[in-house]
């Protein structure tokens, strides 16, 4: 039997759309794969350079710190921005609606046309979803502006700073207890395992190619890894 979706639209299937995933993904994705790739390249570096064991911690500790709040305000004030914007667009279209409804109806009609629709049902079209919710025709197809993933700032900025700490929480503990004179090698192989099982989650909740996902991941780490242990190298020599 068919079943009403989210919209009282009959519906012969359930087709869940990957899209609305997309705003605490990326917030996800984002902060643990930092969370992992920042604080085990710090730990490299420090190490790189002759660190003693609780000077490294102390960095890799600091900056799991500093990450997670960097994470949290920058994607509360990047969303939050975003929001601004969108809610800018809905005022203007709002104030439009009234100032002007059938030069608004003229735009909605000739968006359709070029969208392939006759001029007569191009007109009948935007004529009926005028009717029926005037601001979210111009909305989604003037603008744009879906309800599939509403900017939300607070929800971005706590995932961020959650997600950093958990994504650091792993060279971290692994450097905590690795051997001093091997503390490079445990960290850089438990990273690299955990940028590719991220990667791969990553991709199969987006509904992306999991072993394009992962080897990204797992080359730009071992780049990242590599330019900060030499800077450390050379930091420390000079030093």
């Amino acid at each position: 039997m068919a079943r009403p979706d989210n919209h009282g639209i009959p519906s012969a299937h359930e087709e869940p759309h990957l899209s609305g995933r997309s705003g605490w993904l990326r917030a996800a994705v984002m902060g643990a794969n930092d969370g992992i790739l920042s604080t085990a390249s710090l730990i490299m570096g420090v190490a790189a350079g002759a660190g003693d064991h609780v000077t490294i911690m102390l960095a890799g500790a600091a900056g799991m710190a500093a990450g997670a709040l960097s994470m949290a305000a920058g994607e509360y004030v990047s969303v939050s921005s975003q929001e601004d914007v969108e809610q800018a667009d809905i005022r203007k279209e709002k104030a439009e609606l009234k100032r002007n409804p059938a030069g608004e109806l003229d735009e909605l009609t000739a968006i359709y046309e070029t969208r392939g629709l006759p001029p007569e049902l191009a007109r009948e079209v935007a004529e009926q979803l005028t009717e029926a919710d005037a601001l979210g025709a111009h909305l989604r197809d003037e603008i744009g502006l879906t309800d599939l993933s509403p900017p939300r700032p607070l929800q971005a900025a706590i995932v961020s700073a959650l997600t950093f700490a958990a994504g650091a929480s792993v060279p971290l503990g692994v450097g905590a207890i690795a051997p001093h004179d091997s503390l490079q090698i445990w960290v850089g192989v438990a990273t690299l395992l955990a940028l590719g099982a991220l990667g791969a989650l990553g991709a199969q909740a987006g509904g992306a190619p999991r072993r394009r996902a992962t080897l990204r991941v797992m080359v730009w780490g071992v780049l990242a890894m590599a330019a900060t242990s030499a800077i450390g190298a050379l930091v420390g020599q000079a030093l």
